[in-house]
């Protein structure tokens, strides 16, 4: 994951909450280890939301599905999700937000997370701000579209 296109994708998916009025946000990029690349946090966002946007993005990447999916299976399988909780010390969110990032080949190579505003705005942040943000860098996976 570069550098220039995790910041480009941050800033497609802010450009694309402040067009839509979305309240400010937290955006975080992680590469394939789970390592932060770009972390930006909107002038008031709330403190935890850089946080909550990296539990997005690290369940997403840990888990290979988006965070959405993840809530839909917590929801069904809630034991199993709160064994997971505490096994990765809370550093999972099941809620939308969390998407992953696939390279040309469709290998993951990241996750971008986002929060501050309802968990369904930060997804739609991300989905249709990052559309065609990098067309020579890692994509959104959009396999839930």
């Amino acid at each position: 994951m570069r550098l220039a296109h995790a910041e480009s994708l941050a800033d497609a998916t802010l450009k694309h909450a402040r067009e839509i009025g979305a309240a400010p946000l937290a955006v975080v990029v992680l590469d394939a280890g789970g390592h932060p690349v770009v972390v930006k946090r909107e002038d008031g966002a709330g403190i935890l939301r850089v946080e909550i946007a990296t539990a997005k993005a690290y369940g997403a990447l840990g888990m290979g599905m988006s965070s959405r999916e993840i809530a839909t299976r917590a929801e069904r399988q809630p034991v199993f999700f709160g064994t997971l909780a505490a096994v990765t010390g809370g550093r999972l969110a099941p809620a939308p937000g969390g998407v992953l990032l696939r390279d040309a080949a469709g290998t993951v190579v990241g996750a971008i997370g986002v929060s501050g505003d309802v968990s369904d705005v930060d997804e739609r942040c991300i989905l249709e701000g990052t559309r065609g943000a990098e067309p020579d860098g890692p994509v959104t996976d959009r396999a839930g579209d």
